[in-house]
């Protein structure tokens, strides 16, 4: 049964890091679908939840390589490391998905697409990822669902230093510590990477580097009744890469996200939080005057009241004020917008059925009021087997190079959704779980550019398409001693329905299988990704992207009580495909990275 009731303890830790992990073998406890501390076997709604053990096992350059390893999520890249990446949920448009760190929003106000190429797996925790409409707890942009990235936390396992290098002259180091005590915790938490990379182009034979130091750190202590947190993120850089000419350019990057917290229970019944935050999301061109900058502000107050050892009611309100300003292909803007959230969420429990309905209703400062709603429902139907059902819409709001930049329309209306879901769990004994999920999404008034003189390719932007995708996801994890596997199908319809056209750079089909051995305390790791087909946009017509498969190895060695050696070697079948129409991917690789542990 669902437990709503958070011990102090419990309250404590979750004032600065929004999801928690048991011990290996645990359920996780999510908190991003709901805004409340759920086990994720109780959830009415499809999550992935990737650890930091699987983090450590995977040297990836971001958080892209590790997400395209589970069901439903899909990326396109435009070249190596640090170039632009979009992440795909479910079908839907990249910048249908909201991205958070440590639960402050990053995606910015001009572009809508998160950075994800540049958020290093050195430093984060765990990654959470809810599926489906969550525009009722978090306002726009979360039609395909929600991704939460929480940093790491250097007091909870002890200070650690990491080199790393590898192919494409990669080198890595990272610097993790932290001190705690009966009134709190201090973590800070240091990752760089620099690599020469690759052509990002083809035709060209020019390497295009990448280089991104980030840094995190966090504290939490009590005053009185009230427990404080500040937590903070950044990572700033260079990326270099060929333009559309082949011609070599270079950008420098900032993106930041910064948090101060208070929290408490004045009652029994009743626990309350504030979060007041700070984010930077900015690209500068260093061979023109081209810029992107967003900063936000944003205050997030919650209360959660347990009535109840099965019913909890929580509501909350959820400001935003942002500055976008943009100069790129001779157009400028600089606009600031602001946005109001409330939000109202029951969740009850009776006997073996669970129930939530959520409403939300947005007051954006450009396009008026928008409701929105989640409702679910969940049945343990054997002590084995549960059921659910969910439905609920979202919307996203224009942002501000949609209506100010190239092609640019302030008549634009925000996109919307509405979506259905079905799922089954079910564990056959202690070694088998499965789930099976159906889910449904129609969004209209999808923003699309409008060519209006196809000798100068001028137009802009309009409300003039509708989308329908439909999905099914079936998923396998097994444990049994030092062996652990998982394997996930997504078959889906992502249909552009003014067209009759599958939506461009998504699959069909997609196929994700992790298989791991332990051996005490070494490990050895095989991790396969097969995506089908895929439409991208050519010169002069729409292209085919071949369907590919990319397997990945990976390894951790004990070398005695304080080192460790982890290596990966990437694209193993040395497969060539494209994420993107002419951008190339990576060749085989190999990377290699060394750790001590001070504990």
């Amino acid at each position: 049964m669902p437990r709503f009731r958070m011990s102090p303890a419990l309250a404590a830790a979750l004032s600065c890091l929004p999801a928690l992990a048991g011990a290996s073998g645990m359920e996780p406890v999510l908190v991003t679908a709901t805004r409340t501390a759920v086990p994720a076997a109780e959830l009415s709604a499809s999550v992935e939840v990737i650890t930091r053990e699987e983090l450590e096992r995977l040297p990836a350059a971001d958080i892209a390589d590790v997400l395209r390893l589970r069901a439903g999520v899909e990326i396109a890249r435009t070249g190596g490391p640090g170039q632009q990446t979009s992440v795909f949920l479910r079908g839907t448009e990249s910048n249908h998905v909201l991205v958070l760190i440590d639960g402050m929003r990053i995606n910015p106000g001009t572009i809508g697409t998160a950075a994800v190429q540049n958020i290093a797996p050195g430093m984060i925790e765990r990654i959470e990822v809810v599926k489906g409409p969550r525009s009722t707890l978090y306002g726009s942009d979360a039609i395909g669902g929600v991704i939460n990235v929480i940093t790491r936390r250097g007091a909870a396992m002890g200070p650690r230093v990491e080199l790393g290098t590898g192919s494409f002259e990669t080198q890595t180091a990272s610097l993790s510590a932290g001190a705690s005590g009966a009134r709190g915790e201090l973590s800070l938490a240091g990752y760089l990477i620099d690599s020469a990379g690759f052509p990002t182009r083809q035709g060209d034979d020019t390497d295009r580097g990448y280089r991104n130091l980030s840094l995190s750190a966090a504290a939490t202590t009590t005053v009185g009744p009230a427990t404080l947190g500040l937590r903070g993120w950044h990572a700033s850089g260079t990326s270099e890469y060929s333009d559309f000419f082949v011609t070599p350019v270079d950008q420098d990057f900032e993106n930041s996200a910064v948090a101060l917290e208070i929290g408490g229970e004045p009652t029994d019944i009743w626990r309350t939080r504030a979060t007041l935050g700070h984010a930077v999301d900015a690209i500068r061109q260093n061979q023109s005057p081209d810029r992107l900058r967003t900063r936000r502000w944003q205050l997030d107050w919650q209360n959660d009241l347990s009535l109840g050892t099965h019913h909890a009611l929580t509501t909350g309100v959820l400001l935003q004020r942002e500055q976008a300003e943009s100069e790129s292909f001779g157009l400028g803007f600089d606009r600031s917008t602001g946005m109001r959230l409330a939000y109202l969420q029951d969740q009850v429990a009776i006997g073996s059925h669970r129930l939530l309905l959520a409403g939300g209703y947005t007051d954006h400062e450009t396009f008026g009021g928008h409701a929105t709603w989640n409702v679910e429902y969940a049945v343990q139907a054997r002590p084995s087997t549960s059921l659910w059902l969910a439905a609920g819409s979202a919307f996203r709001a224009p942002d501000a190079t949609d209506r100010f930049g190239f092609g640019g329309n302030e008549g634009l209306a925000p996109e919307s959704s509405r979506s259905l879901e079905m799922g089954l769990r079910h564990r056959a004994g202690q070694r088998h779980n499965f789930s099976l999920v159906a889910f449904r999404t129609e969004i209209d008034q999808l923003i699309q550019y409008v060519v209006t003189d196809f000798a100068t390719f001028a137009g802009e932007n309009r409300n003039v398409d509708r989308a329908r995708i439909d999905g099914i996801e079936l998923a396998w994890r097994y444990a049994e001693g030092p062996w652990q596997a998982r394997a996930a199908v997504t078959l889906q319809d992502p249909r552009d329905l003014a067209t009759d056209t599958r939506l461009l750079r998504r699959a069909s089909q997609n196929l994700t299988l992790a298989l791991s051995r332990s051996f005490g305390p070494h490990l050895l790791a095989l991790d396969v990704l097969a995506a089908g087909e895929r439409r991208d946009v050519g010169f002069p017509s729409v292209v085919s992207l071949d369907a590919y498969v990319v397997a990945n190895l990976s390894a951790r060695v004990a070398l005695g009580d304080h080192w460790t050696l982890t290596a990966r070697l990437e694209n193993l079948l040395d497969e060539q495909y494209e994420l993107a129409q002419g951008y190339n991917t990576m060749d085989r690789s190999a990377f290699v990275a060394l750790r001590y542990d001070f504990r």
